[in-house]
């Protein structure tokens, strides 16, 4: 039986499918009592509408790995951030064409973001609403791609 935890952080974010919970950094806790696995998540924002699916995900895999009794929490306190987001996570992001946001403490005013297709600064803002609320959309001026980026939050 693999640990619940690994299995809990194997659990892919039904948004951006290429990274884990884990290394989204919503998986705050798992803990193991009595029979019992009490998985804790904090989501990326309060009305994140991907929650109720990454609760029955995360009930799912400890159930397909033989975990009988599964709960799953969340919390809003520490509210998360994408400083959360793992550097294996980030770099999963961009090699999916999605931006990674910045640190909050590398910046402040994100003057221009990184084409993860070509790597060109030369990038514009179309939309600061993308296909997800923790998304916006870019173009790059130079390889004319578009491309999504995680907000930094």
């Amino acid at each position: 039986m693999v640990s619940a935890r690994a299995t809990a952080g194997a659990v892919l974010d039904p948004e951006l499918r290429v990274v884990t919970i884990e290394e989204l950094g919503i998986l705050r806790d798992v803990a193991e009592r009595d029979g019992r696995v009490t998985v804790t998540i904090t989501p990326t924002y309060s009305g994140c509408p991907a929650m109720d699916v990454i609760r029955a995900d995360i009930a799912a895999a400890l159930h397909a790995d033989g975990y009988a009794d599964v709960r799953v929490d969340t919390t809003l306190a520490e509210p998360w951030t994408t400083d959360w987001i793992t550097p294996a996570g980030r770099d999963k992001l961009a090699a999916a064409g999605i931006a990674p946001p910045s640190t909050r403490a590398a910046v402040t005013l994100t003057l221009t973001v990184r084409c993860p297709a070509c790597g060109s600064p030369e990038t514009e803002e179309l939309s600061r609403f993308g296909a997800t609320a923790c998304k916006s959309l870019w173009r790059c001026r130079a390889c004319r791609e578009p491309f999504e980026r995680v907000k930094t939050i």
